[in-house]
């Protein structure tokens, strides 16, 4: 797994992040009905016990819409995806399919609140850094086109901006040639929860994505 860092900037803005992050080797399917079946089990779910008011209020959600705050970025505009994904499951009784294994990650975000990035490893050149995005940073997401990524939290390598909180990019994404996969829960405030997505999506990434080789790697800001 590359090195992979908090920047001072975001470290003092943010002090309390922790990234856990998951490597492994994937097998990509476009669709595994398995675990399809327990997605929409969990969107039922979901719907009987969660309101659209109550989103912000869920702990892992509510730090992540403090930290983009800290950053000088507007959560309510710039939506975060881990809440974006909540509120279509409870406006449309739906999410994205993908594939295997963006779904499973979409499953573990929607389970705990948080939101999480998932790009292909061998896309990314180098050290990783964890820092805020700068006025007219380059930067194409997945199904958004250009996103104005100034004040918002972005993950660099050598190449530039490949993943934010909000939308993960066209440069560094899952698709059918993807071999090793990297997985990075982000977590605002220190949150016991964390452990429990790490451990839920090393389940799924084994059972539904035949996954191996894992390297597993804690980072703290401070």
């Amino acid at each position: 797994m590359q090195r992979i860092t908090v920047s001072k900037e975001l470290a003092e803005k943010v002090p309390g992040i922790v990234l856990s992050c998951i490597e492994c080797d994937v097998q990509i399917q476009v669709q595994n009905n398995e675990l399809w079946e327990e997605i929409e089990s969990k969107i039922k779910e979901l719907n009987s016990s969660l309101c659209v008011e109550e989103i912000s209020k869920m702990p892992a959600i509510a730090a992540s819409r403090r930290a983009y705050k800290k950053c000088g970025k507007d959560p309510a505009r710039y939506r975060l995806s881990a809440e974006a994904l909540l509120r279509r499951v409870l406006k449309r009784s739906e999410i994205y399919q993908v594939n295997n294994v963006v779904d499973q990650l979409n499953q573990v975000s929607i389970s705990t609140g948080f939101s999480i990035g998932g790009y292909d490893a061998d896309t990314i050149d180098g050290e990783i850094t964890f820092g805020i995005g700068e006025k007219g940073e380059p930067y194409k997401g997945i199904g958004r086109g250009e996103l104005n990524i100034e004040f918002m939290p972005v993950f660099r390598d050598a190449k530039g901006a490949f993943g934010t909180p909000t939308s993960d990019s066209v440069r560094t994404c899952v698709t059918k040639h993807t071999k090793r996969f990297l997985m990075i829960i982000i977590a605002y405030e220190l949150n016991e929860t964390i452990e429990y997505a790490t451990n839920q999506a090393q389940h799924y990434l084994k059972k539904y994505a035949d996954a191996s080789n894992f390297e597993l790697k804690t980072i703290q800001a401070i």
